[in-house]
Formats: structure tokens, sequence, C-alpha cells
């Protein structure tokens, strides 16, 4: 792995340095962990006493906070430390996975695929019939794409992911293992004998936009018709189940465990915490935050933030809590 020093990576982040400046860094590392060739970073006034005690060389700290460098270490003062260390992220990122060859022979593609320049298809991968792989895009092993379906220029799909037929999916968008694109949207009905379930086919098909990513194990199920949506940008964690004929606005972010049930609508910019799940046929308006473990079953309105089971105001939510526990206290 390459090693910078502290000059040279202050260069690129291009804020105030200060302190010993020709130590070289061989990576990033938390605070606790890291030793002597490391850059840390701190984000908040929490990991100031962490630093005193830590090993490493370098910090990048928000200019805000008041942090000395203490002996013959470093400190590379920005507005926004967590931003900073991306950047430092991707100077020590390792290349992804190399392939020996750019289509392998236990490939499975269909006579009537189109496969752009540069693409990359790895062992027991299967593309479909009249299925079209834009420029640079990248199947890892065993992935299945089925026929009809549209991957824009650029786009990596990790292993075991299984997109099915008809969906199209944009450009530059990042795929990790096992995600599960256009698989049947839930749809029964009971029979008019009440003696079992209809299956409603589903005959829609998923729509991705551009520089999209997806987090192992989530699911983005197809329209009954018509079509799942997911706008540009967003970023969707794992474990997140997205239902069928639901619309994702623009960079959107999606927490692990969240999950939209069929035919809700997000705007542009909304979040969704951590095992938070939205009730069918809701709006959520653009710039709106939905907390961890909420349950929402009424519309949400633009920038509000909502809390709880079911989820209201945050903070007349808060209140609520406080109440209870004085209560508790009686």
């Amino acid at each position: 792995m390459a090693s910078y020093t502290i000059k040279e990576i202050n260069d690129i982040l291009k804020g105030e340095l200060i302190g010993n400046t020709t130590q070289s860094i061989s990576g990033p590392e938390q605070l606790q962990n890291a030793g002597i060739n490391h850059i840390t970073f701190i984000g908040s006034t929490k990991y100031i006493k962490l630093w005193a005690d830590s090993k490493a060389s370098a910090a990048i700290v928000n200019d805000n906070l008041n942090v000395e460098p203490g002996d013959n270490r470093a400190l590379i003062k920005v507005k926004n430390a967590d931003l900073a260390m991306a950047k430092v992220l991707e100077l020590f990122n390792p290349p992804a996975p190399e392939f020996d060859i750019d289509i392998h022979p236990t490939a499975t593609i269909h006579k009537t695929a189109k496969i752009g320049n540069g693409c990359k298809i790895g062992a027991n991968c299967y593309v479909g019939k009249n299925v079209e792989l834009g420029d640079g895009v990248i199947l890892y092993p065993n992935v299945c794409v089925f026929d009809e379906t549209t991957i824009g220029n650029n786009t990596t799909v990790w292993s075991g992911t299984v997109i099915r037929e008809r969906c199209i999916i944009g450009s530059h968008c990042i795929f990790h293992t096992n995600v599960s694109i256009g698989a049947d949207g839930f749809g029964y009905r009971p029979s008019d004998d009440g003696r079992g379930l209809v299956k409603i086919p589903q005959i829609g098909n998923v729509i991705i936009g551009h520089y999209v990513e997806i987090g192992a194990n989530s699911c983005v199920d197809r329209a009954k018709f018509s079509a799942t949506i997911v706008g540009d940008g967003c970023k969707i964690d794992n474990l997140v189940q997205i239902a069928h004929n639901s619309v994702m606005g623009r960079f959107c972010i999606m927490a692990g465990h969240s999950g939209l049930a069929g035919s809700v609508t997000l705007g542009d910019g909304v979040i969704i915490g951590g095992s938070a799940s939205i009730k069918d046929h809701t709006t959520i308006e653009s710039g709106a935050t939905v907390g961890a473990g909420s349950g929402v079953m009424n519309n949400v309105k633009a920038g509000e933030t909502v809390l709880g089971y079911p989820a209201q105001d945050a903070r007349d939510m808060l209140k609520q809590w406080v109440a209870m526990r004085r209560l508790a206290k009686k």
C-alpha cells in the first residue's frame, strides 16, 4: 500500500496544517487503534480525549474544535472532518478484485445480448436475451441479468445479485452482494370462495437512476403495473425492502432494516432511519426525516422530522418519552 507524508495529504485536503509535516502515513485508522504511521479524524468534542491517548501521528479535525497537536504530531483543520476523511480513504483505497480475462468462459451470454466496450463478466454469470450492458459494466461472478434488461455505463454488480427481466438500471450504480432487483411484488387477495389466496400478477418493472448504491441483501420489487422507481443518487443500506410501485425521489437515504410498503412515495432528499417502516400508499415529502425504529402511518410534510411508533413530530414524541419516564418514577 502506498504511503504519503502529512504534507502531501494536506495538499489534497487543502486544510490548515499544524505541527509535524514530514511523518510518513501508511493509512487511516480509528483513534483507539491507530499507530505511529496512521492518520485519524476528530469529528466532535467527544473524541478529543481519545486523541490525547492515541498513538496516531496526525488527525483531521473540524476547524471549530479546540484541539492541540501534541509533541511531534500534526493536525489538519478542515470545515468537515468526515468529508475530508472520505478523500483520505479514497487515497488509500485498495483496487477492486481484478479479472484474469474480460469475459469468463463459464459465463452464459445470450446471442442477442449487447455487451458494451470494456465490460467485464465473471465466472458463472448469466446474461439473458436482448440484455444491453453499457460500456464499462462489471458483473462479478454468479450475477444473473435476465431478459430485456438494460444496465448503463460503468455500473458495478457484485456477486450473487439477480436483476430480473425488463428492468432499467442507470449508469455508475453499485449493487453489493445478493441484491434482488425486480422480483415479484407481494400481491395476494383472498379468493372468492374464501379458501385460499390469489396471486396478483406483477407485470411492471423496476427503474433505477444514475449513481445509485444498494447494499447487500436488499430488495427492490417490480411493480404490479408501471414501475417501481429509485431516483438518481439514492443510497440504500443492507437489508432494505422497497415494495412494488414505490417511488423514491433523488438523493434519498435508507438505513439498514428499513422498508417501504407498496406504493409509497418519497420526495427528494428524504432520510429513513434504521428499522423504520413506512405504511403503504404514504407520501413523505422532500427533505423529511424518519427516525430509527419509527412506524409511519400518515403522510409526512416537507422538511419535517418524525419519530416513534406511530410516528409523529419528533419534538412531541421526545416530550412524551420524558413525561412517561417521570410518571414511572412516581
